[in-house]
């Protein structure tokens, strides 16, 4: 592999991420000092159990590491298309574990999503509040987003998540073009505080911490570039300049060995019923999508003791009701 492909995909947590070679010139960064990581855990990518363990159990097929590897080294946010269940937003938990990157900073995207709710969020009324008692500074109503932390002047870089970018509107990838470009942004109520202070520091809350971060004269650049990772349903068509800015990788619909080894990555050793389960799966679903967890939960379910063929099959049509469309009446 080549020397800058610090990301196998083979989950298996190391310090590769130090030896990434230096940006090209014209993606360096000089936001500082350098912050340390957050946690140093091999499981710190996320609080839920569900994500952990989708971290650790990750199938990475090679053009996935492969582009991995190039966004890392370009220092460019990875854009993952593909249909639902194929793996998009996994796929940044499980590099983020590998490459000890912390935990995900994850953005929800939705139609009301802003740039502004990525960067930073602030309570002016509860500002008000304080402000008649004669109490705190304007840092206390402040509290950083997923995008406004990622982009702290961290010594590594923070992975980010932007889920479902296509759900937003029209205009949030444009929005974006600047900040990913330039790799920082300014806060304007700490820009305004800054003129009355002597250096101009402020402590704010970075986000999934309770732990001050200090941000100097309302200005925020990055000195790791993150890893970020814009999922996509396919629904909508981007702006060519956001799509240049971007390393594209598409994921397709998992053929068998891949749905082999995704099922064996989660059921450790699956029960007699997986490989006849797995062609009926590929069989029905061929005309639609491909709910891969809807196959994992029927596997794990159908392994329980105590079902009977005829329960086993009951189970398959609930939980994967396509395959009921065409039944042939030999169960699975």
């Amino acid at each position: 592999m080549p020397h800058w492909s610090v990301y196998t995909g083979r989950n298996e947590p190391h310090d590769g991420i130090d030896d990434l070679p230096a940006p090209p010139p014209w993606r360096a960064f000089d936001g500082g000092p350098a912050l340390p990581p957050p946690h140093d855990g091999d499981d710190a990518t996320a609080v839920s159990p569900d994500r952990v363990h989708r971290a650790k159990s990750y199938v990475a097929t090679e053009e996935s590491v492969r582009l991995v590897n190039a966004a890392l080294c370009l220092r460019r946010p990875l854009l993952v298309t593909g249909p639902p269940g194929t793996g998009k937003s996994s796929l940044a938990y499980a590099v983020a574990r590998e490459l000890r990157l912390g935990p995900v900073l994850r953005w929800n995207i939705t139609s009301r999503s802003s740039l502004a709710d990525g960067l930073y969020q602030y309570d002016p009324l509860s500002r008000l509040y304080a402000a008649r008692e004669e109490r705190g500074g304007v840092e206390d109503h402040l509290r950083l987003g997923p995008l406004g932390t990622a982009l702290l002047p961290y010594g590594r870089p923070r992975a980010l998540l932007v889920d479902e970018i296509d759900k937003s509107d029209l205009d949030l990838p444009n929005d974006l073009l600047n900040v990913l470009e330039e790799g920082q942004y300014e806060i304007p109520e700490l820009v305004r505080a800054a003129r009355h202070s002597d250096d101009g520091a402020a402590e704010v809350l970075a986000d999934g911490t309770d732990t001050p971060v200090a941000v100097r004269r309302g200005r925020v650049r990055c000195r790791a570039f993150p890893f970020v990772v814009l999922t996509s349903n396919g629904e909508r068509e981007f702006p060519p300049a956001f799509l240049r800015r971007c390393v594209r990788l598409k994921l397709r619909r998992p053929g068998r060995d891949q749905l082999t080894h995704i099922v064996r990555a989660h059921l450790a050793t699956p029960n007699g019923d997986a490989d006849r389960l797995i062609t009926r799966f590929l069989e029905r679903a061929s005309g639609g999508e491909l709910a891969t967890d809807q196959l994992l939960n029927a596997l794990y379910l159908t392994g329980v003791a105590g079902l009977d063929v005829e329960s086993r099959d009951d189970l398959a049509e609930q939980l994967m009701p396509y395959l009921s469309a065409a039944a042939d009446g030999d169960g699975f």
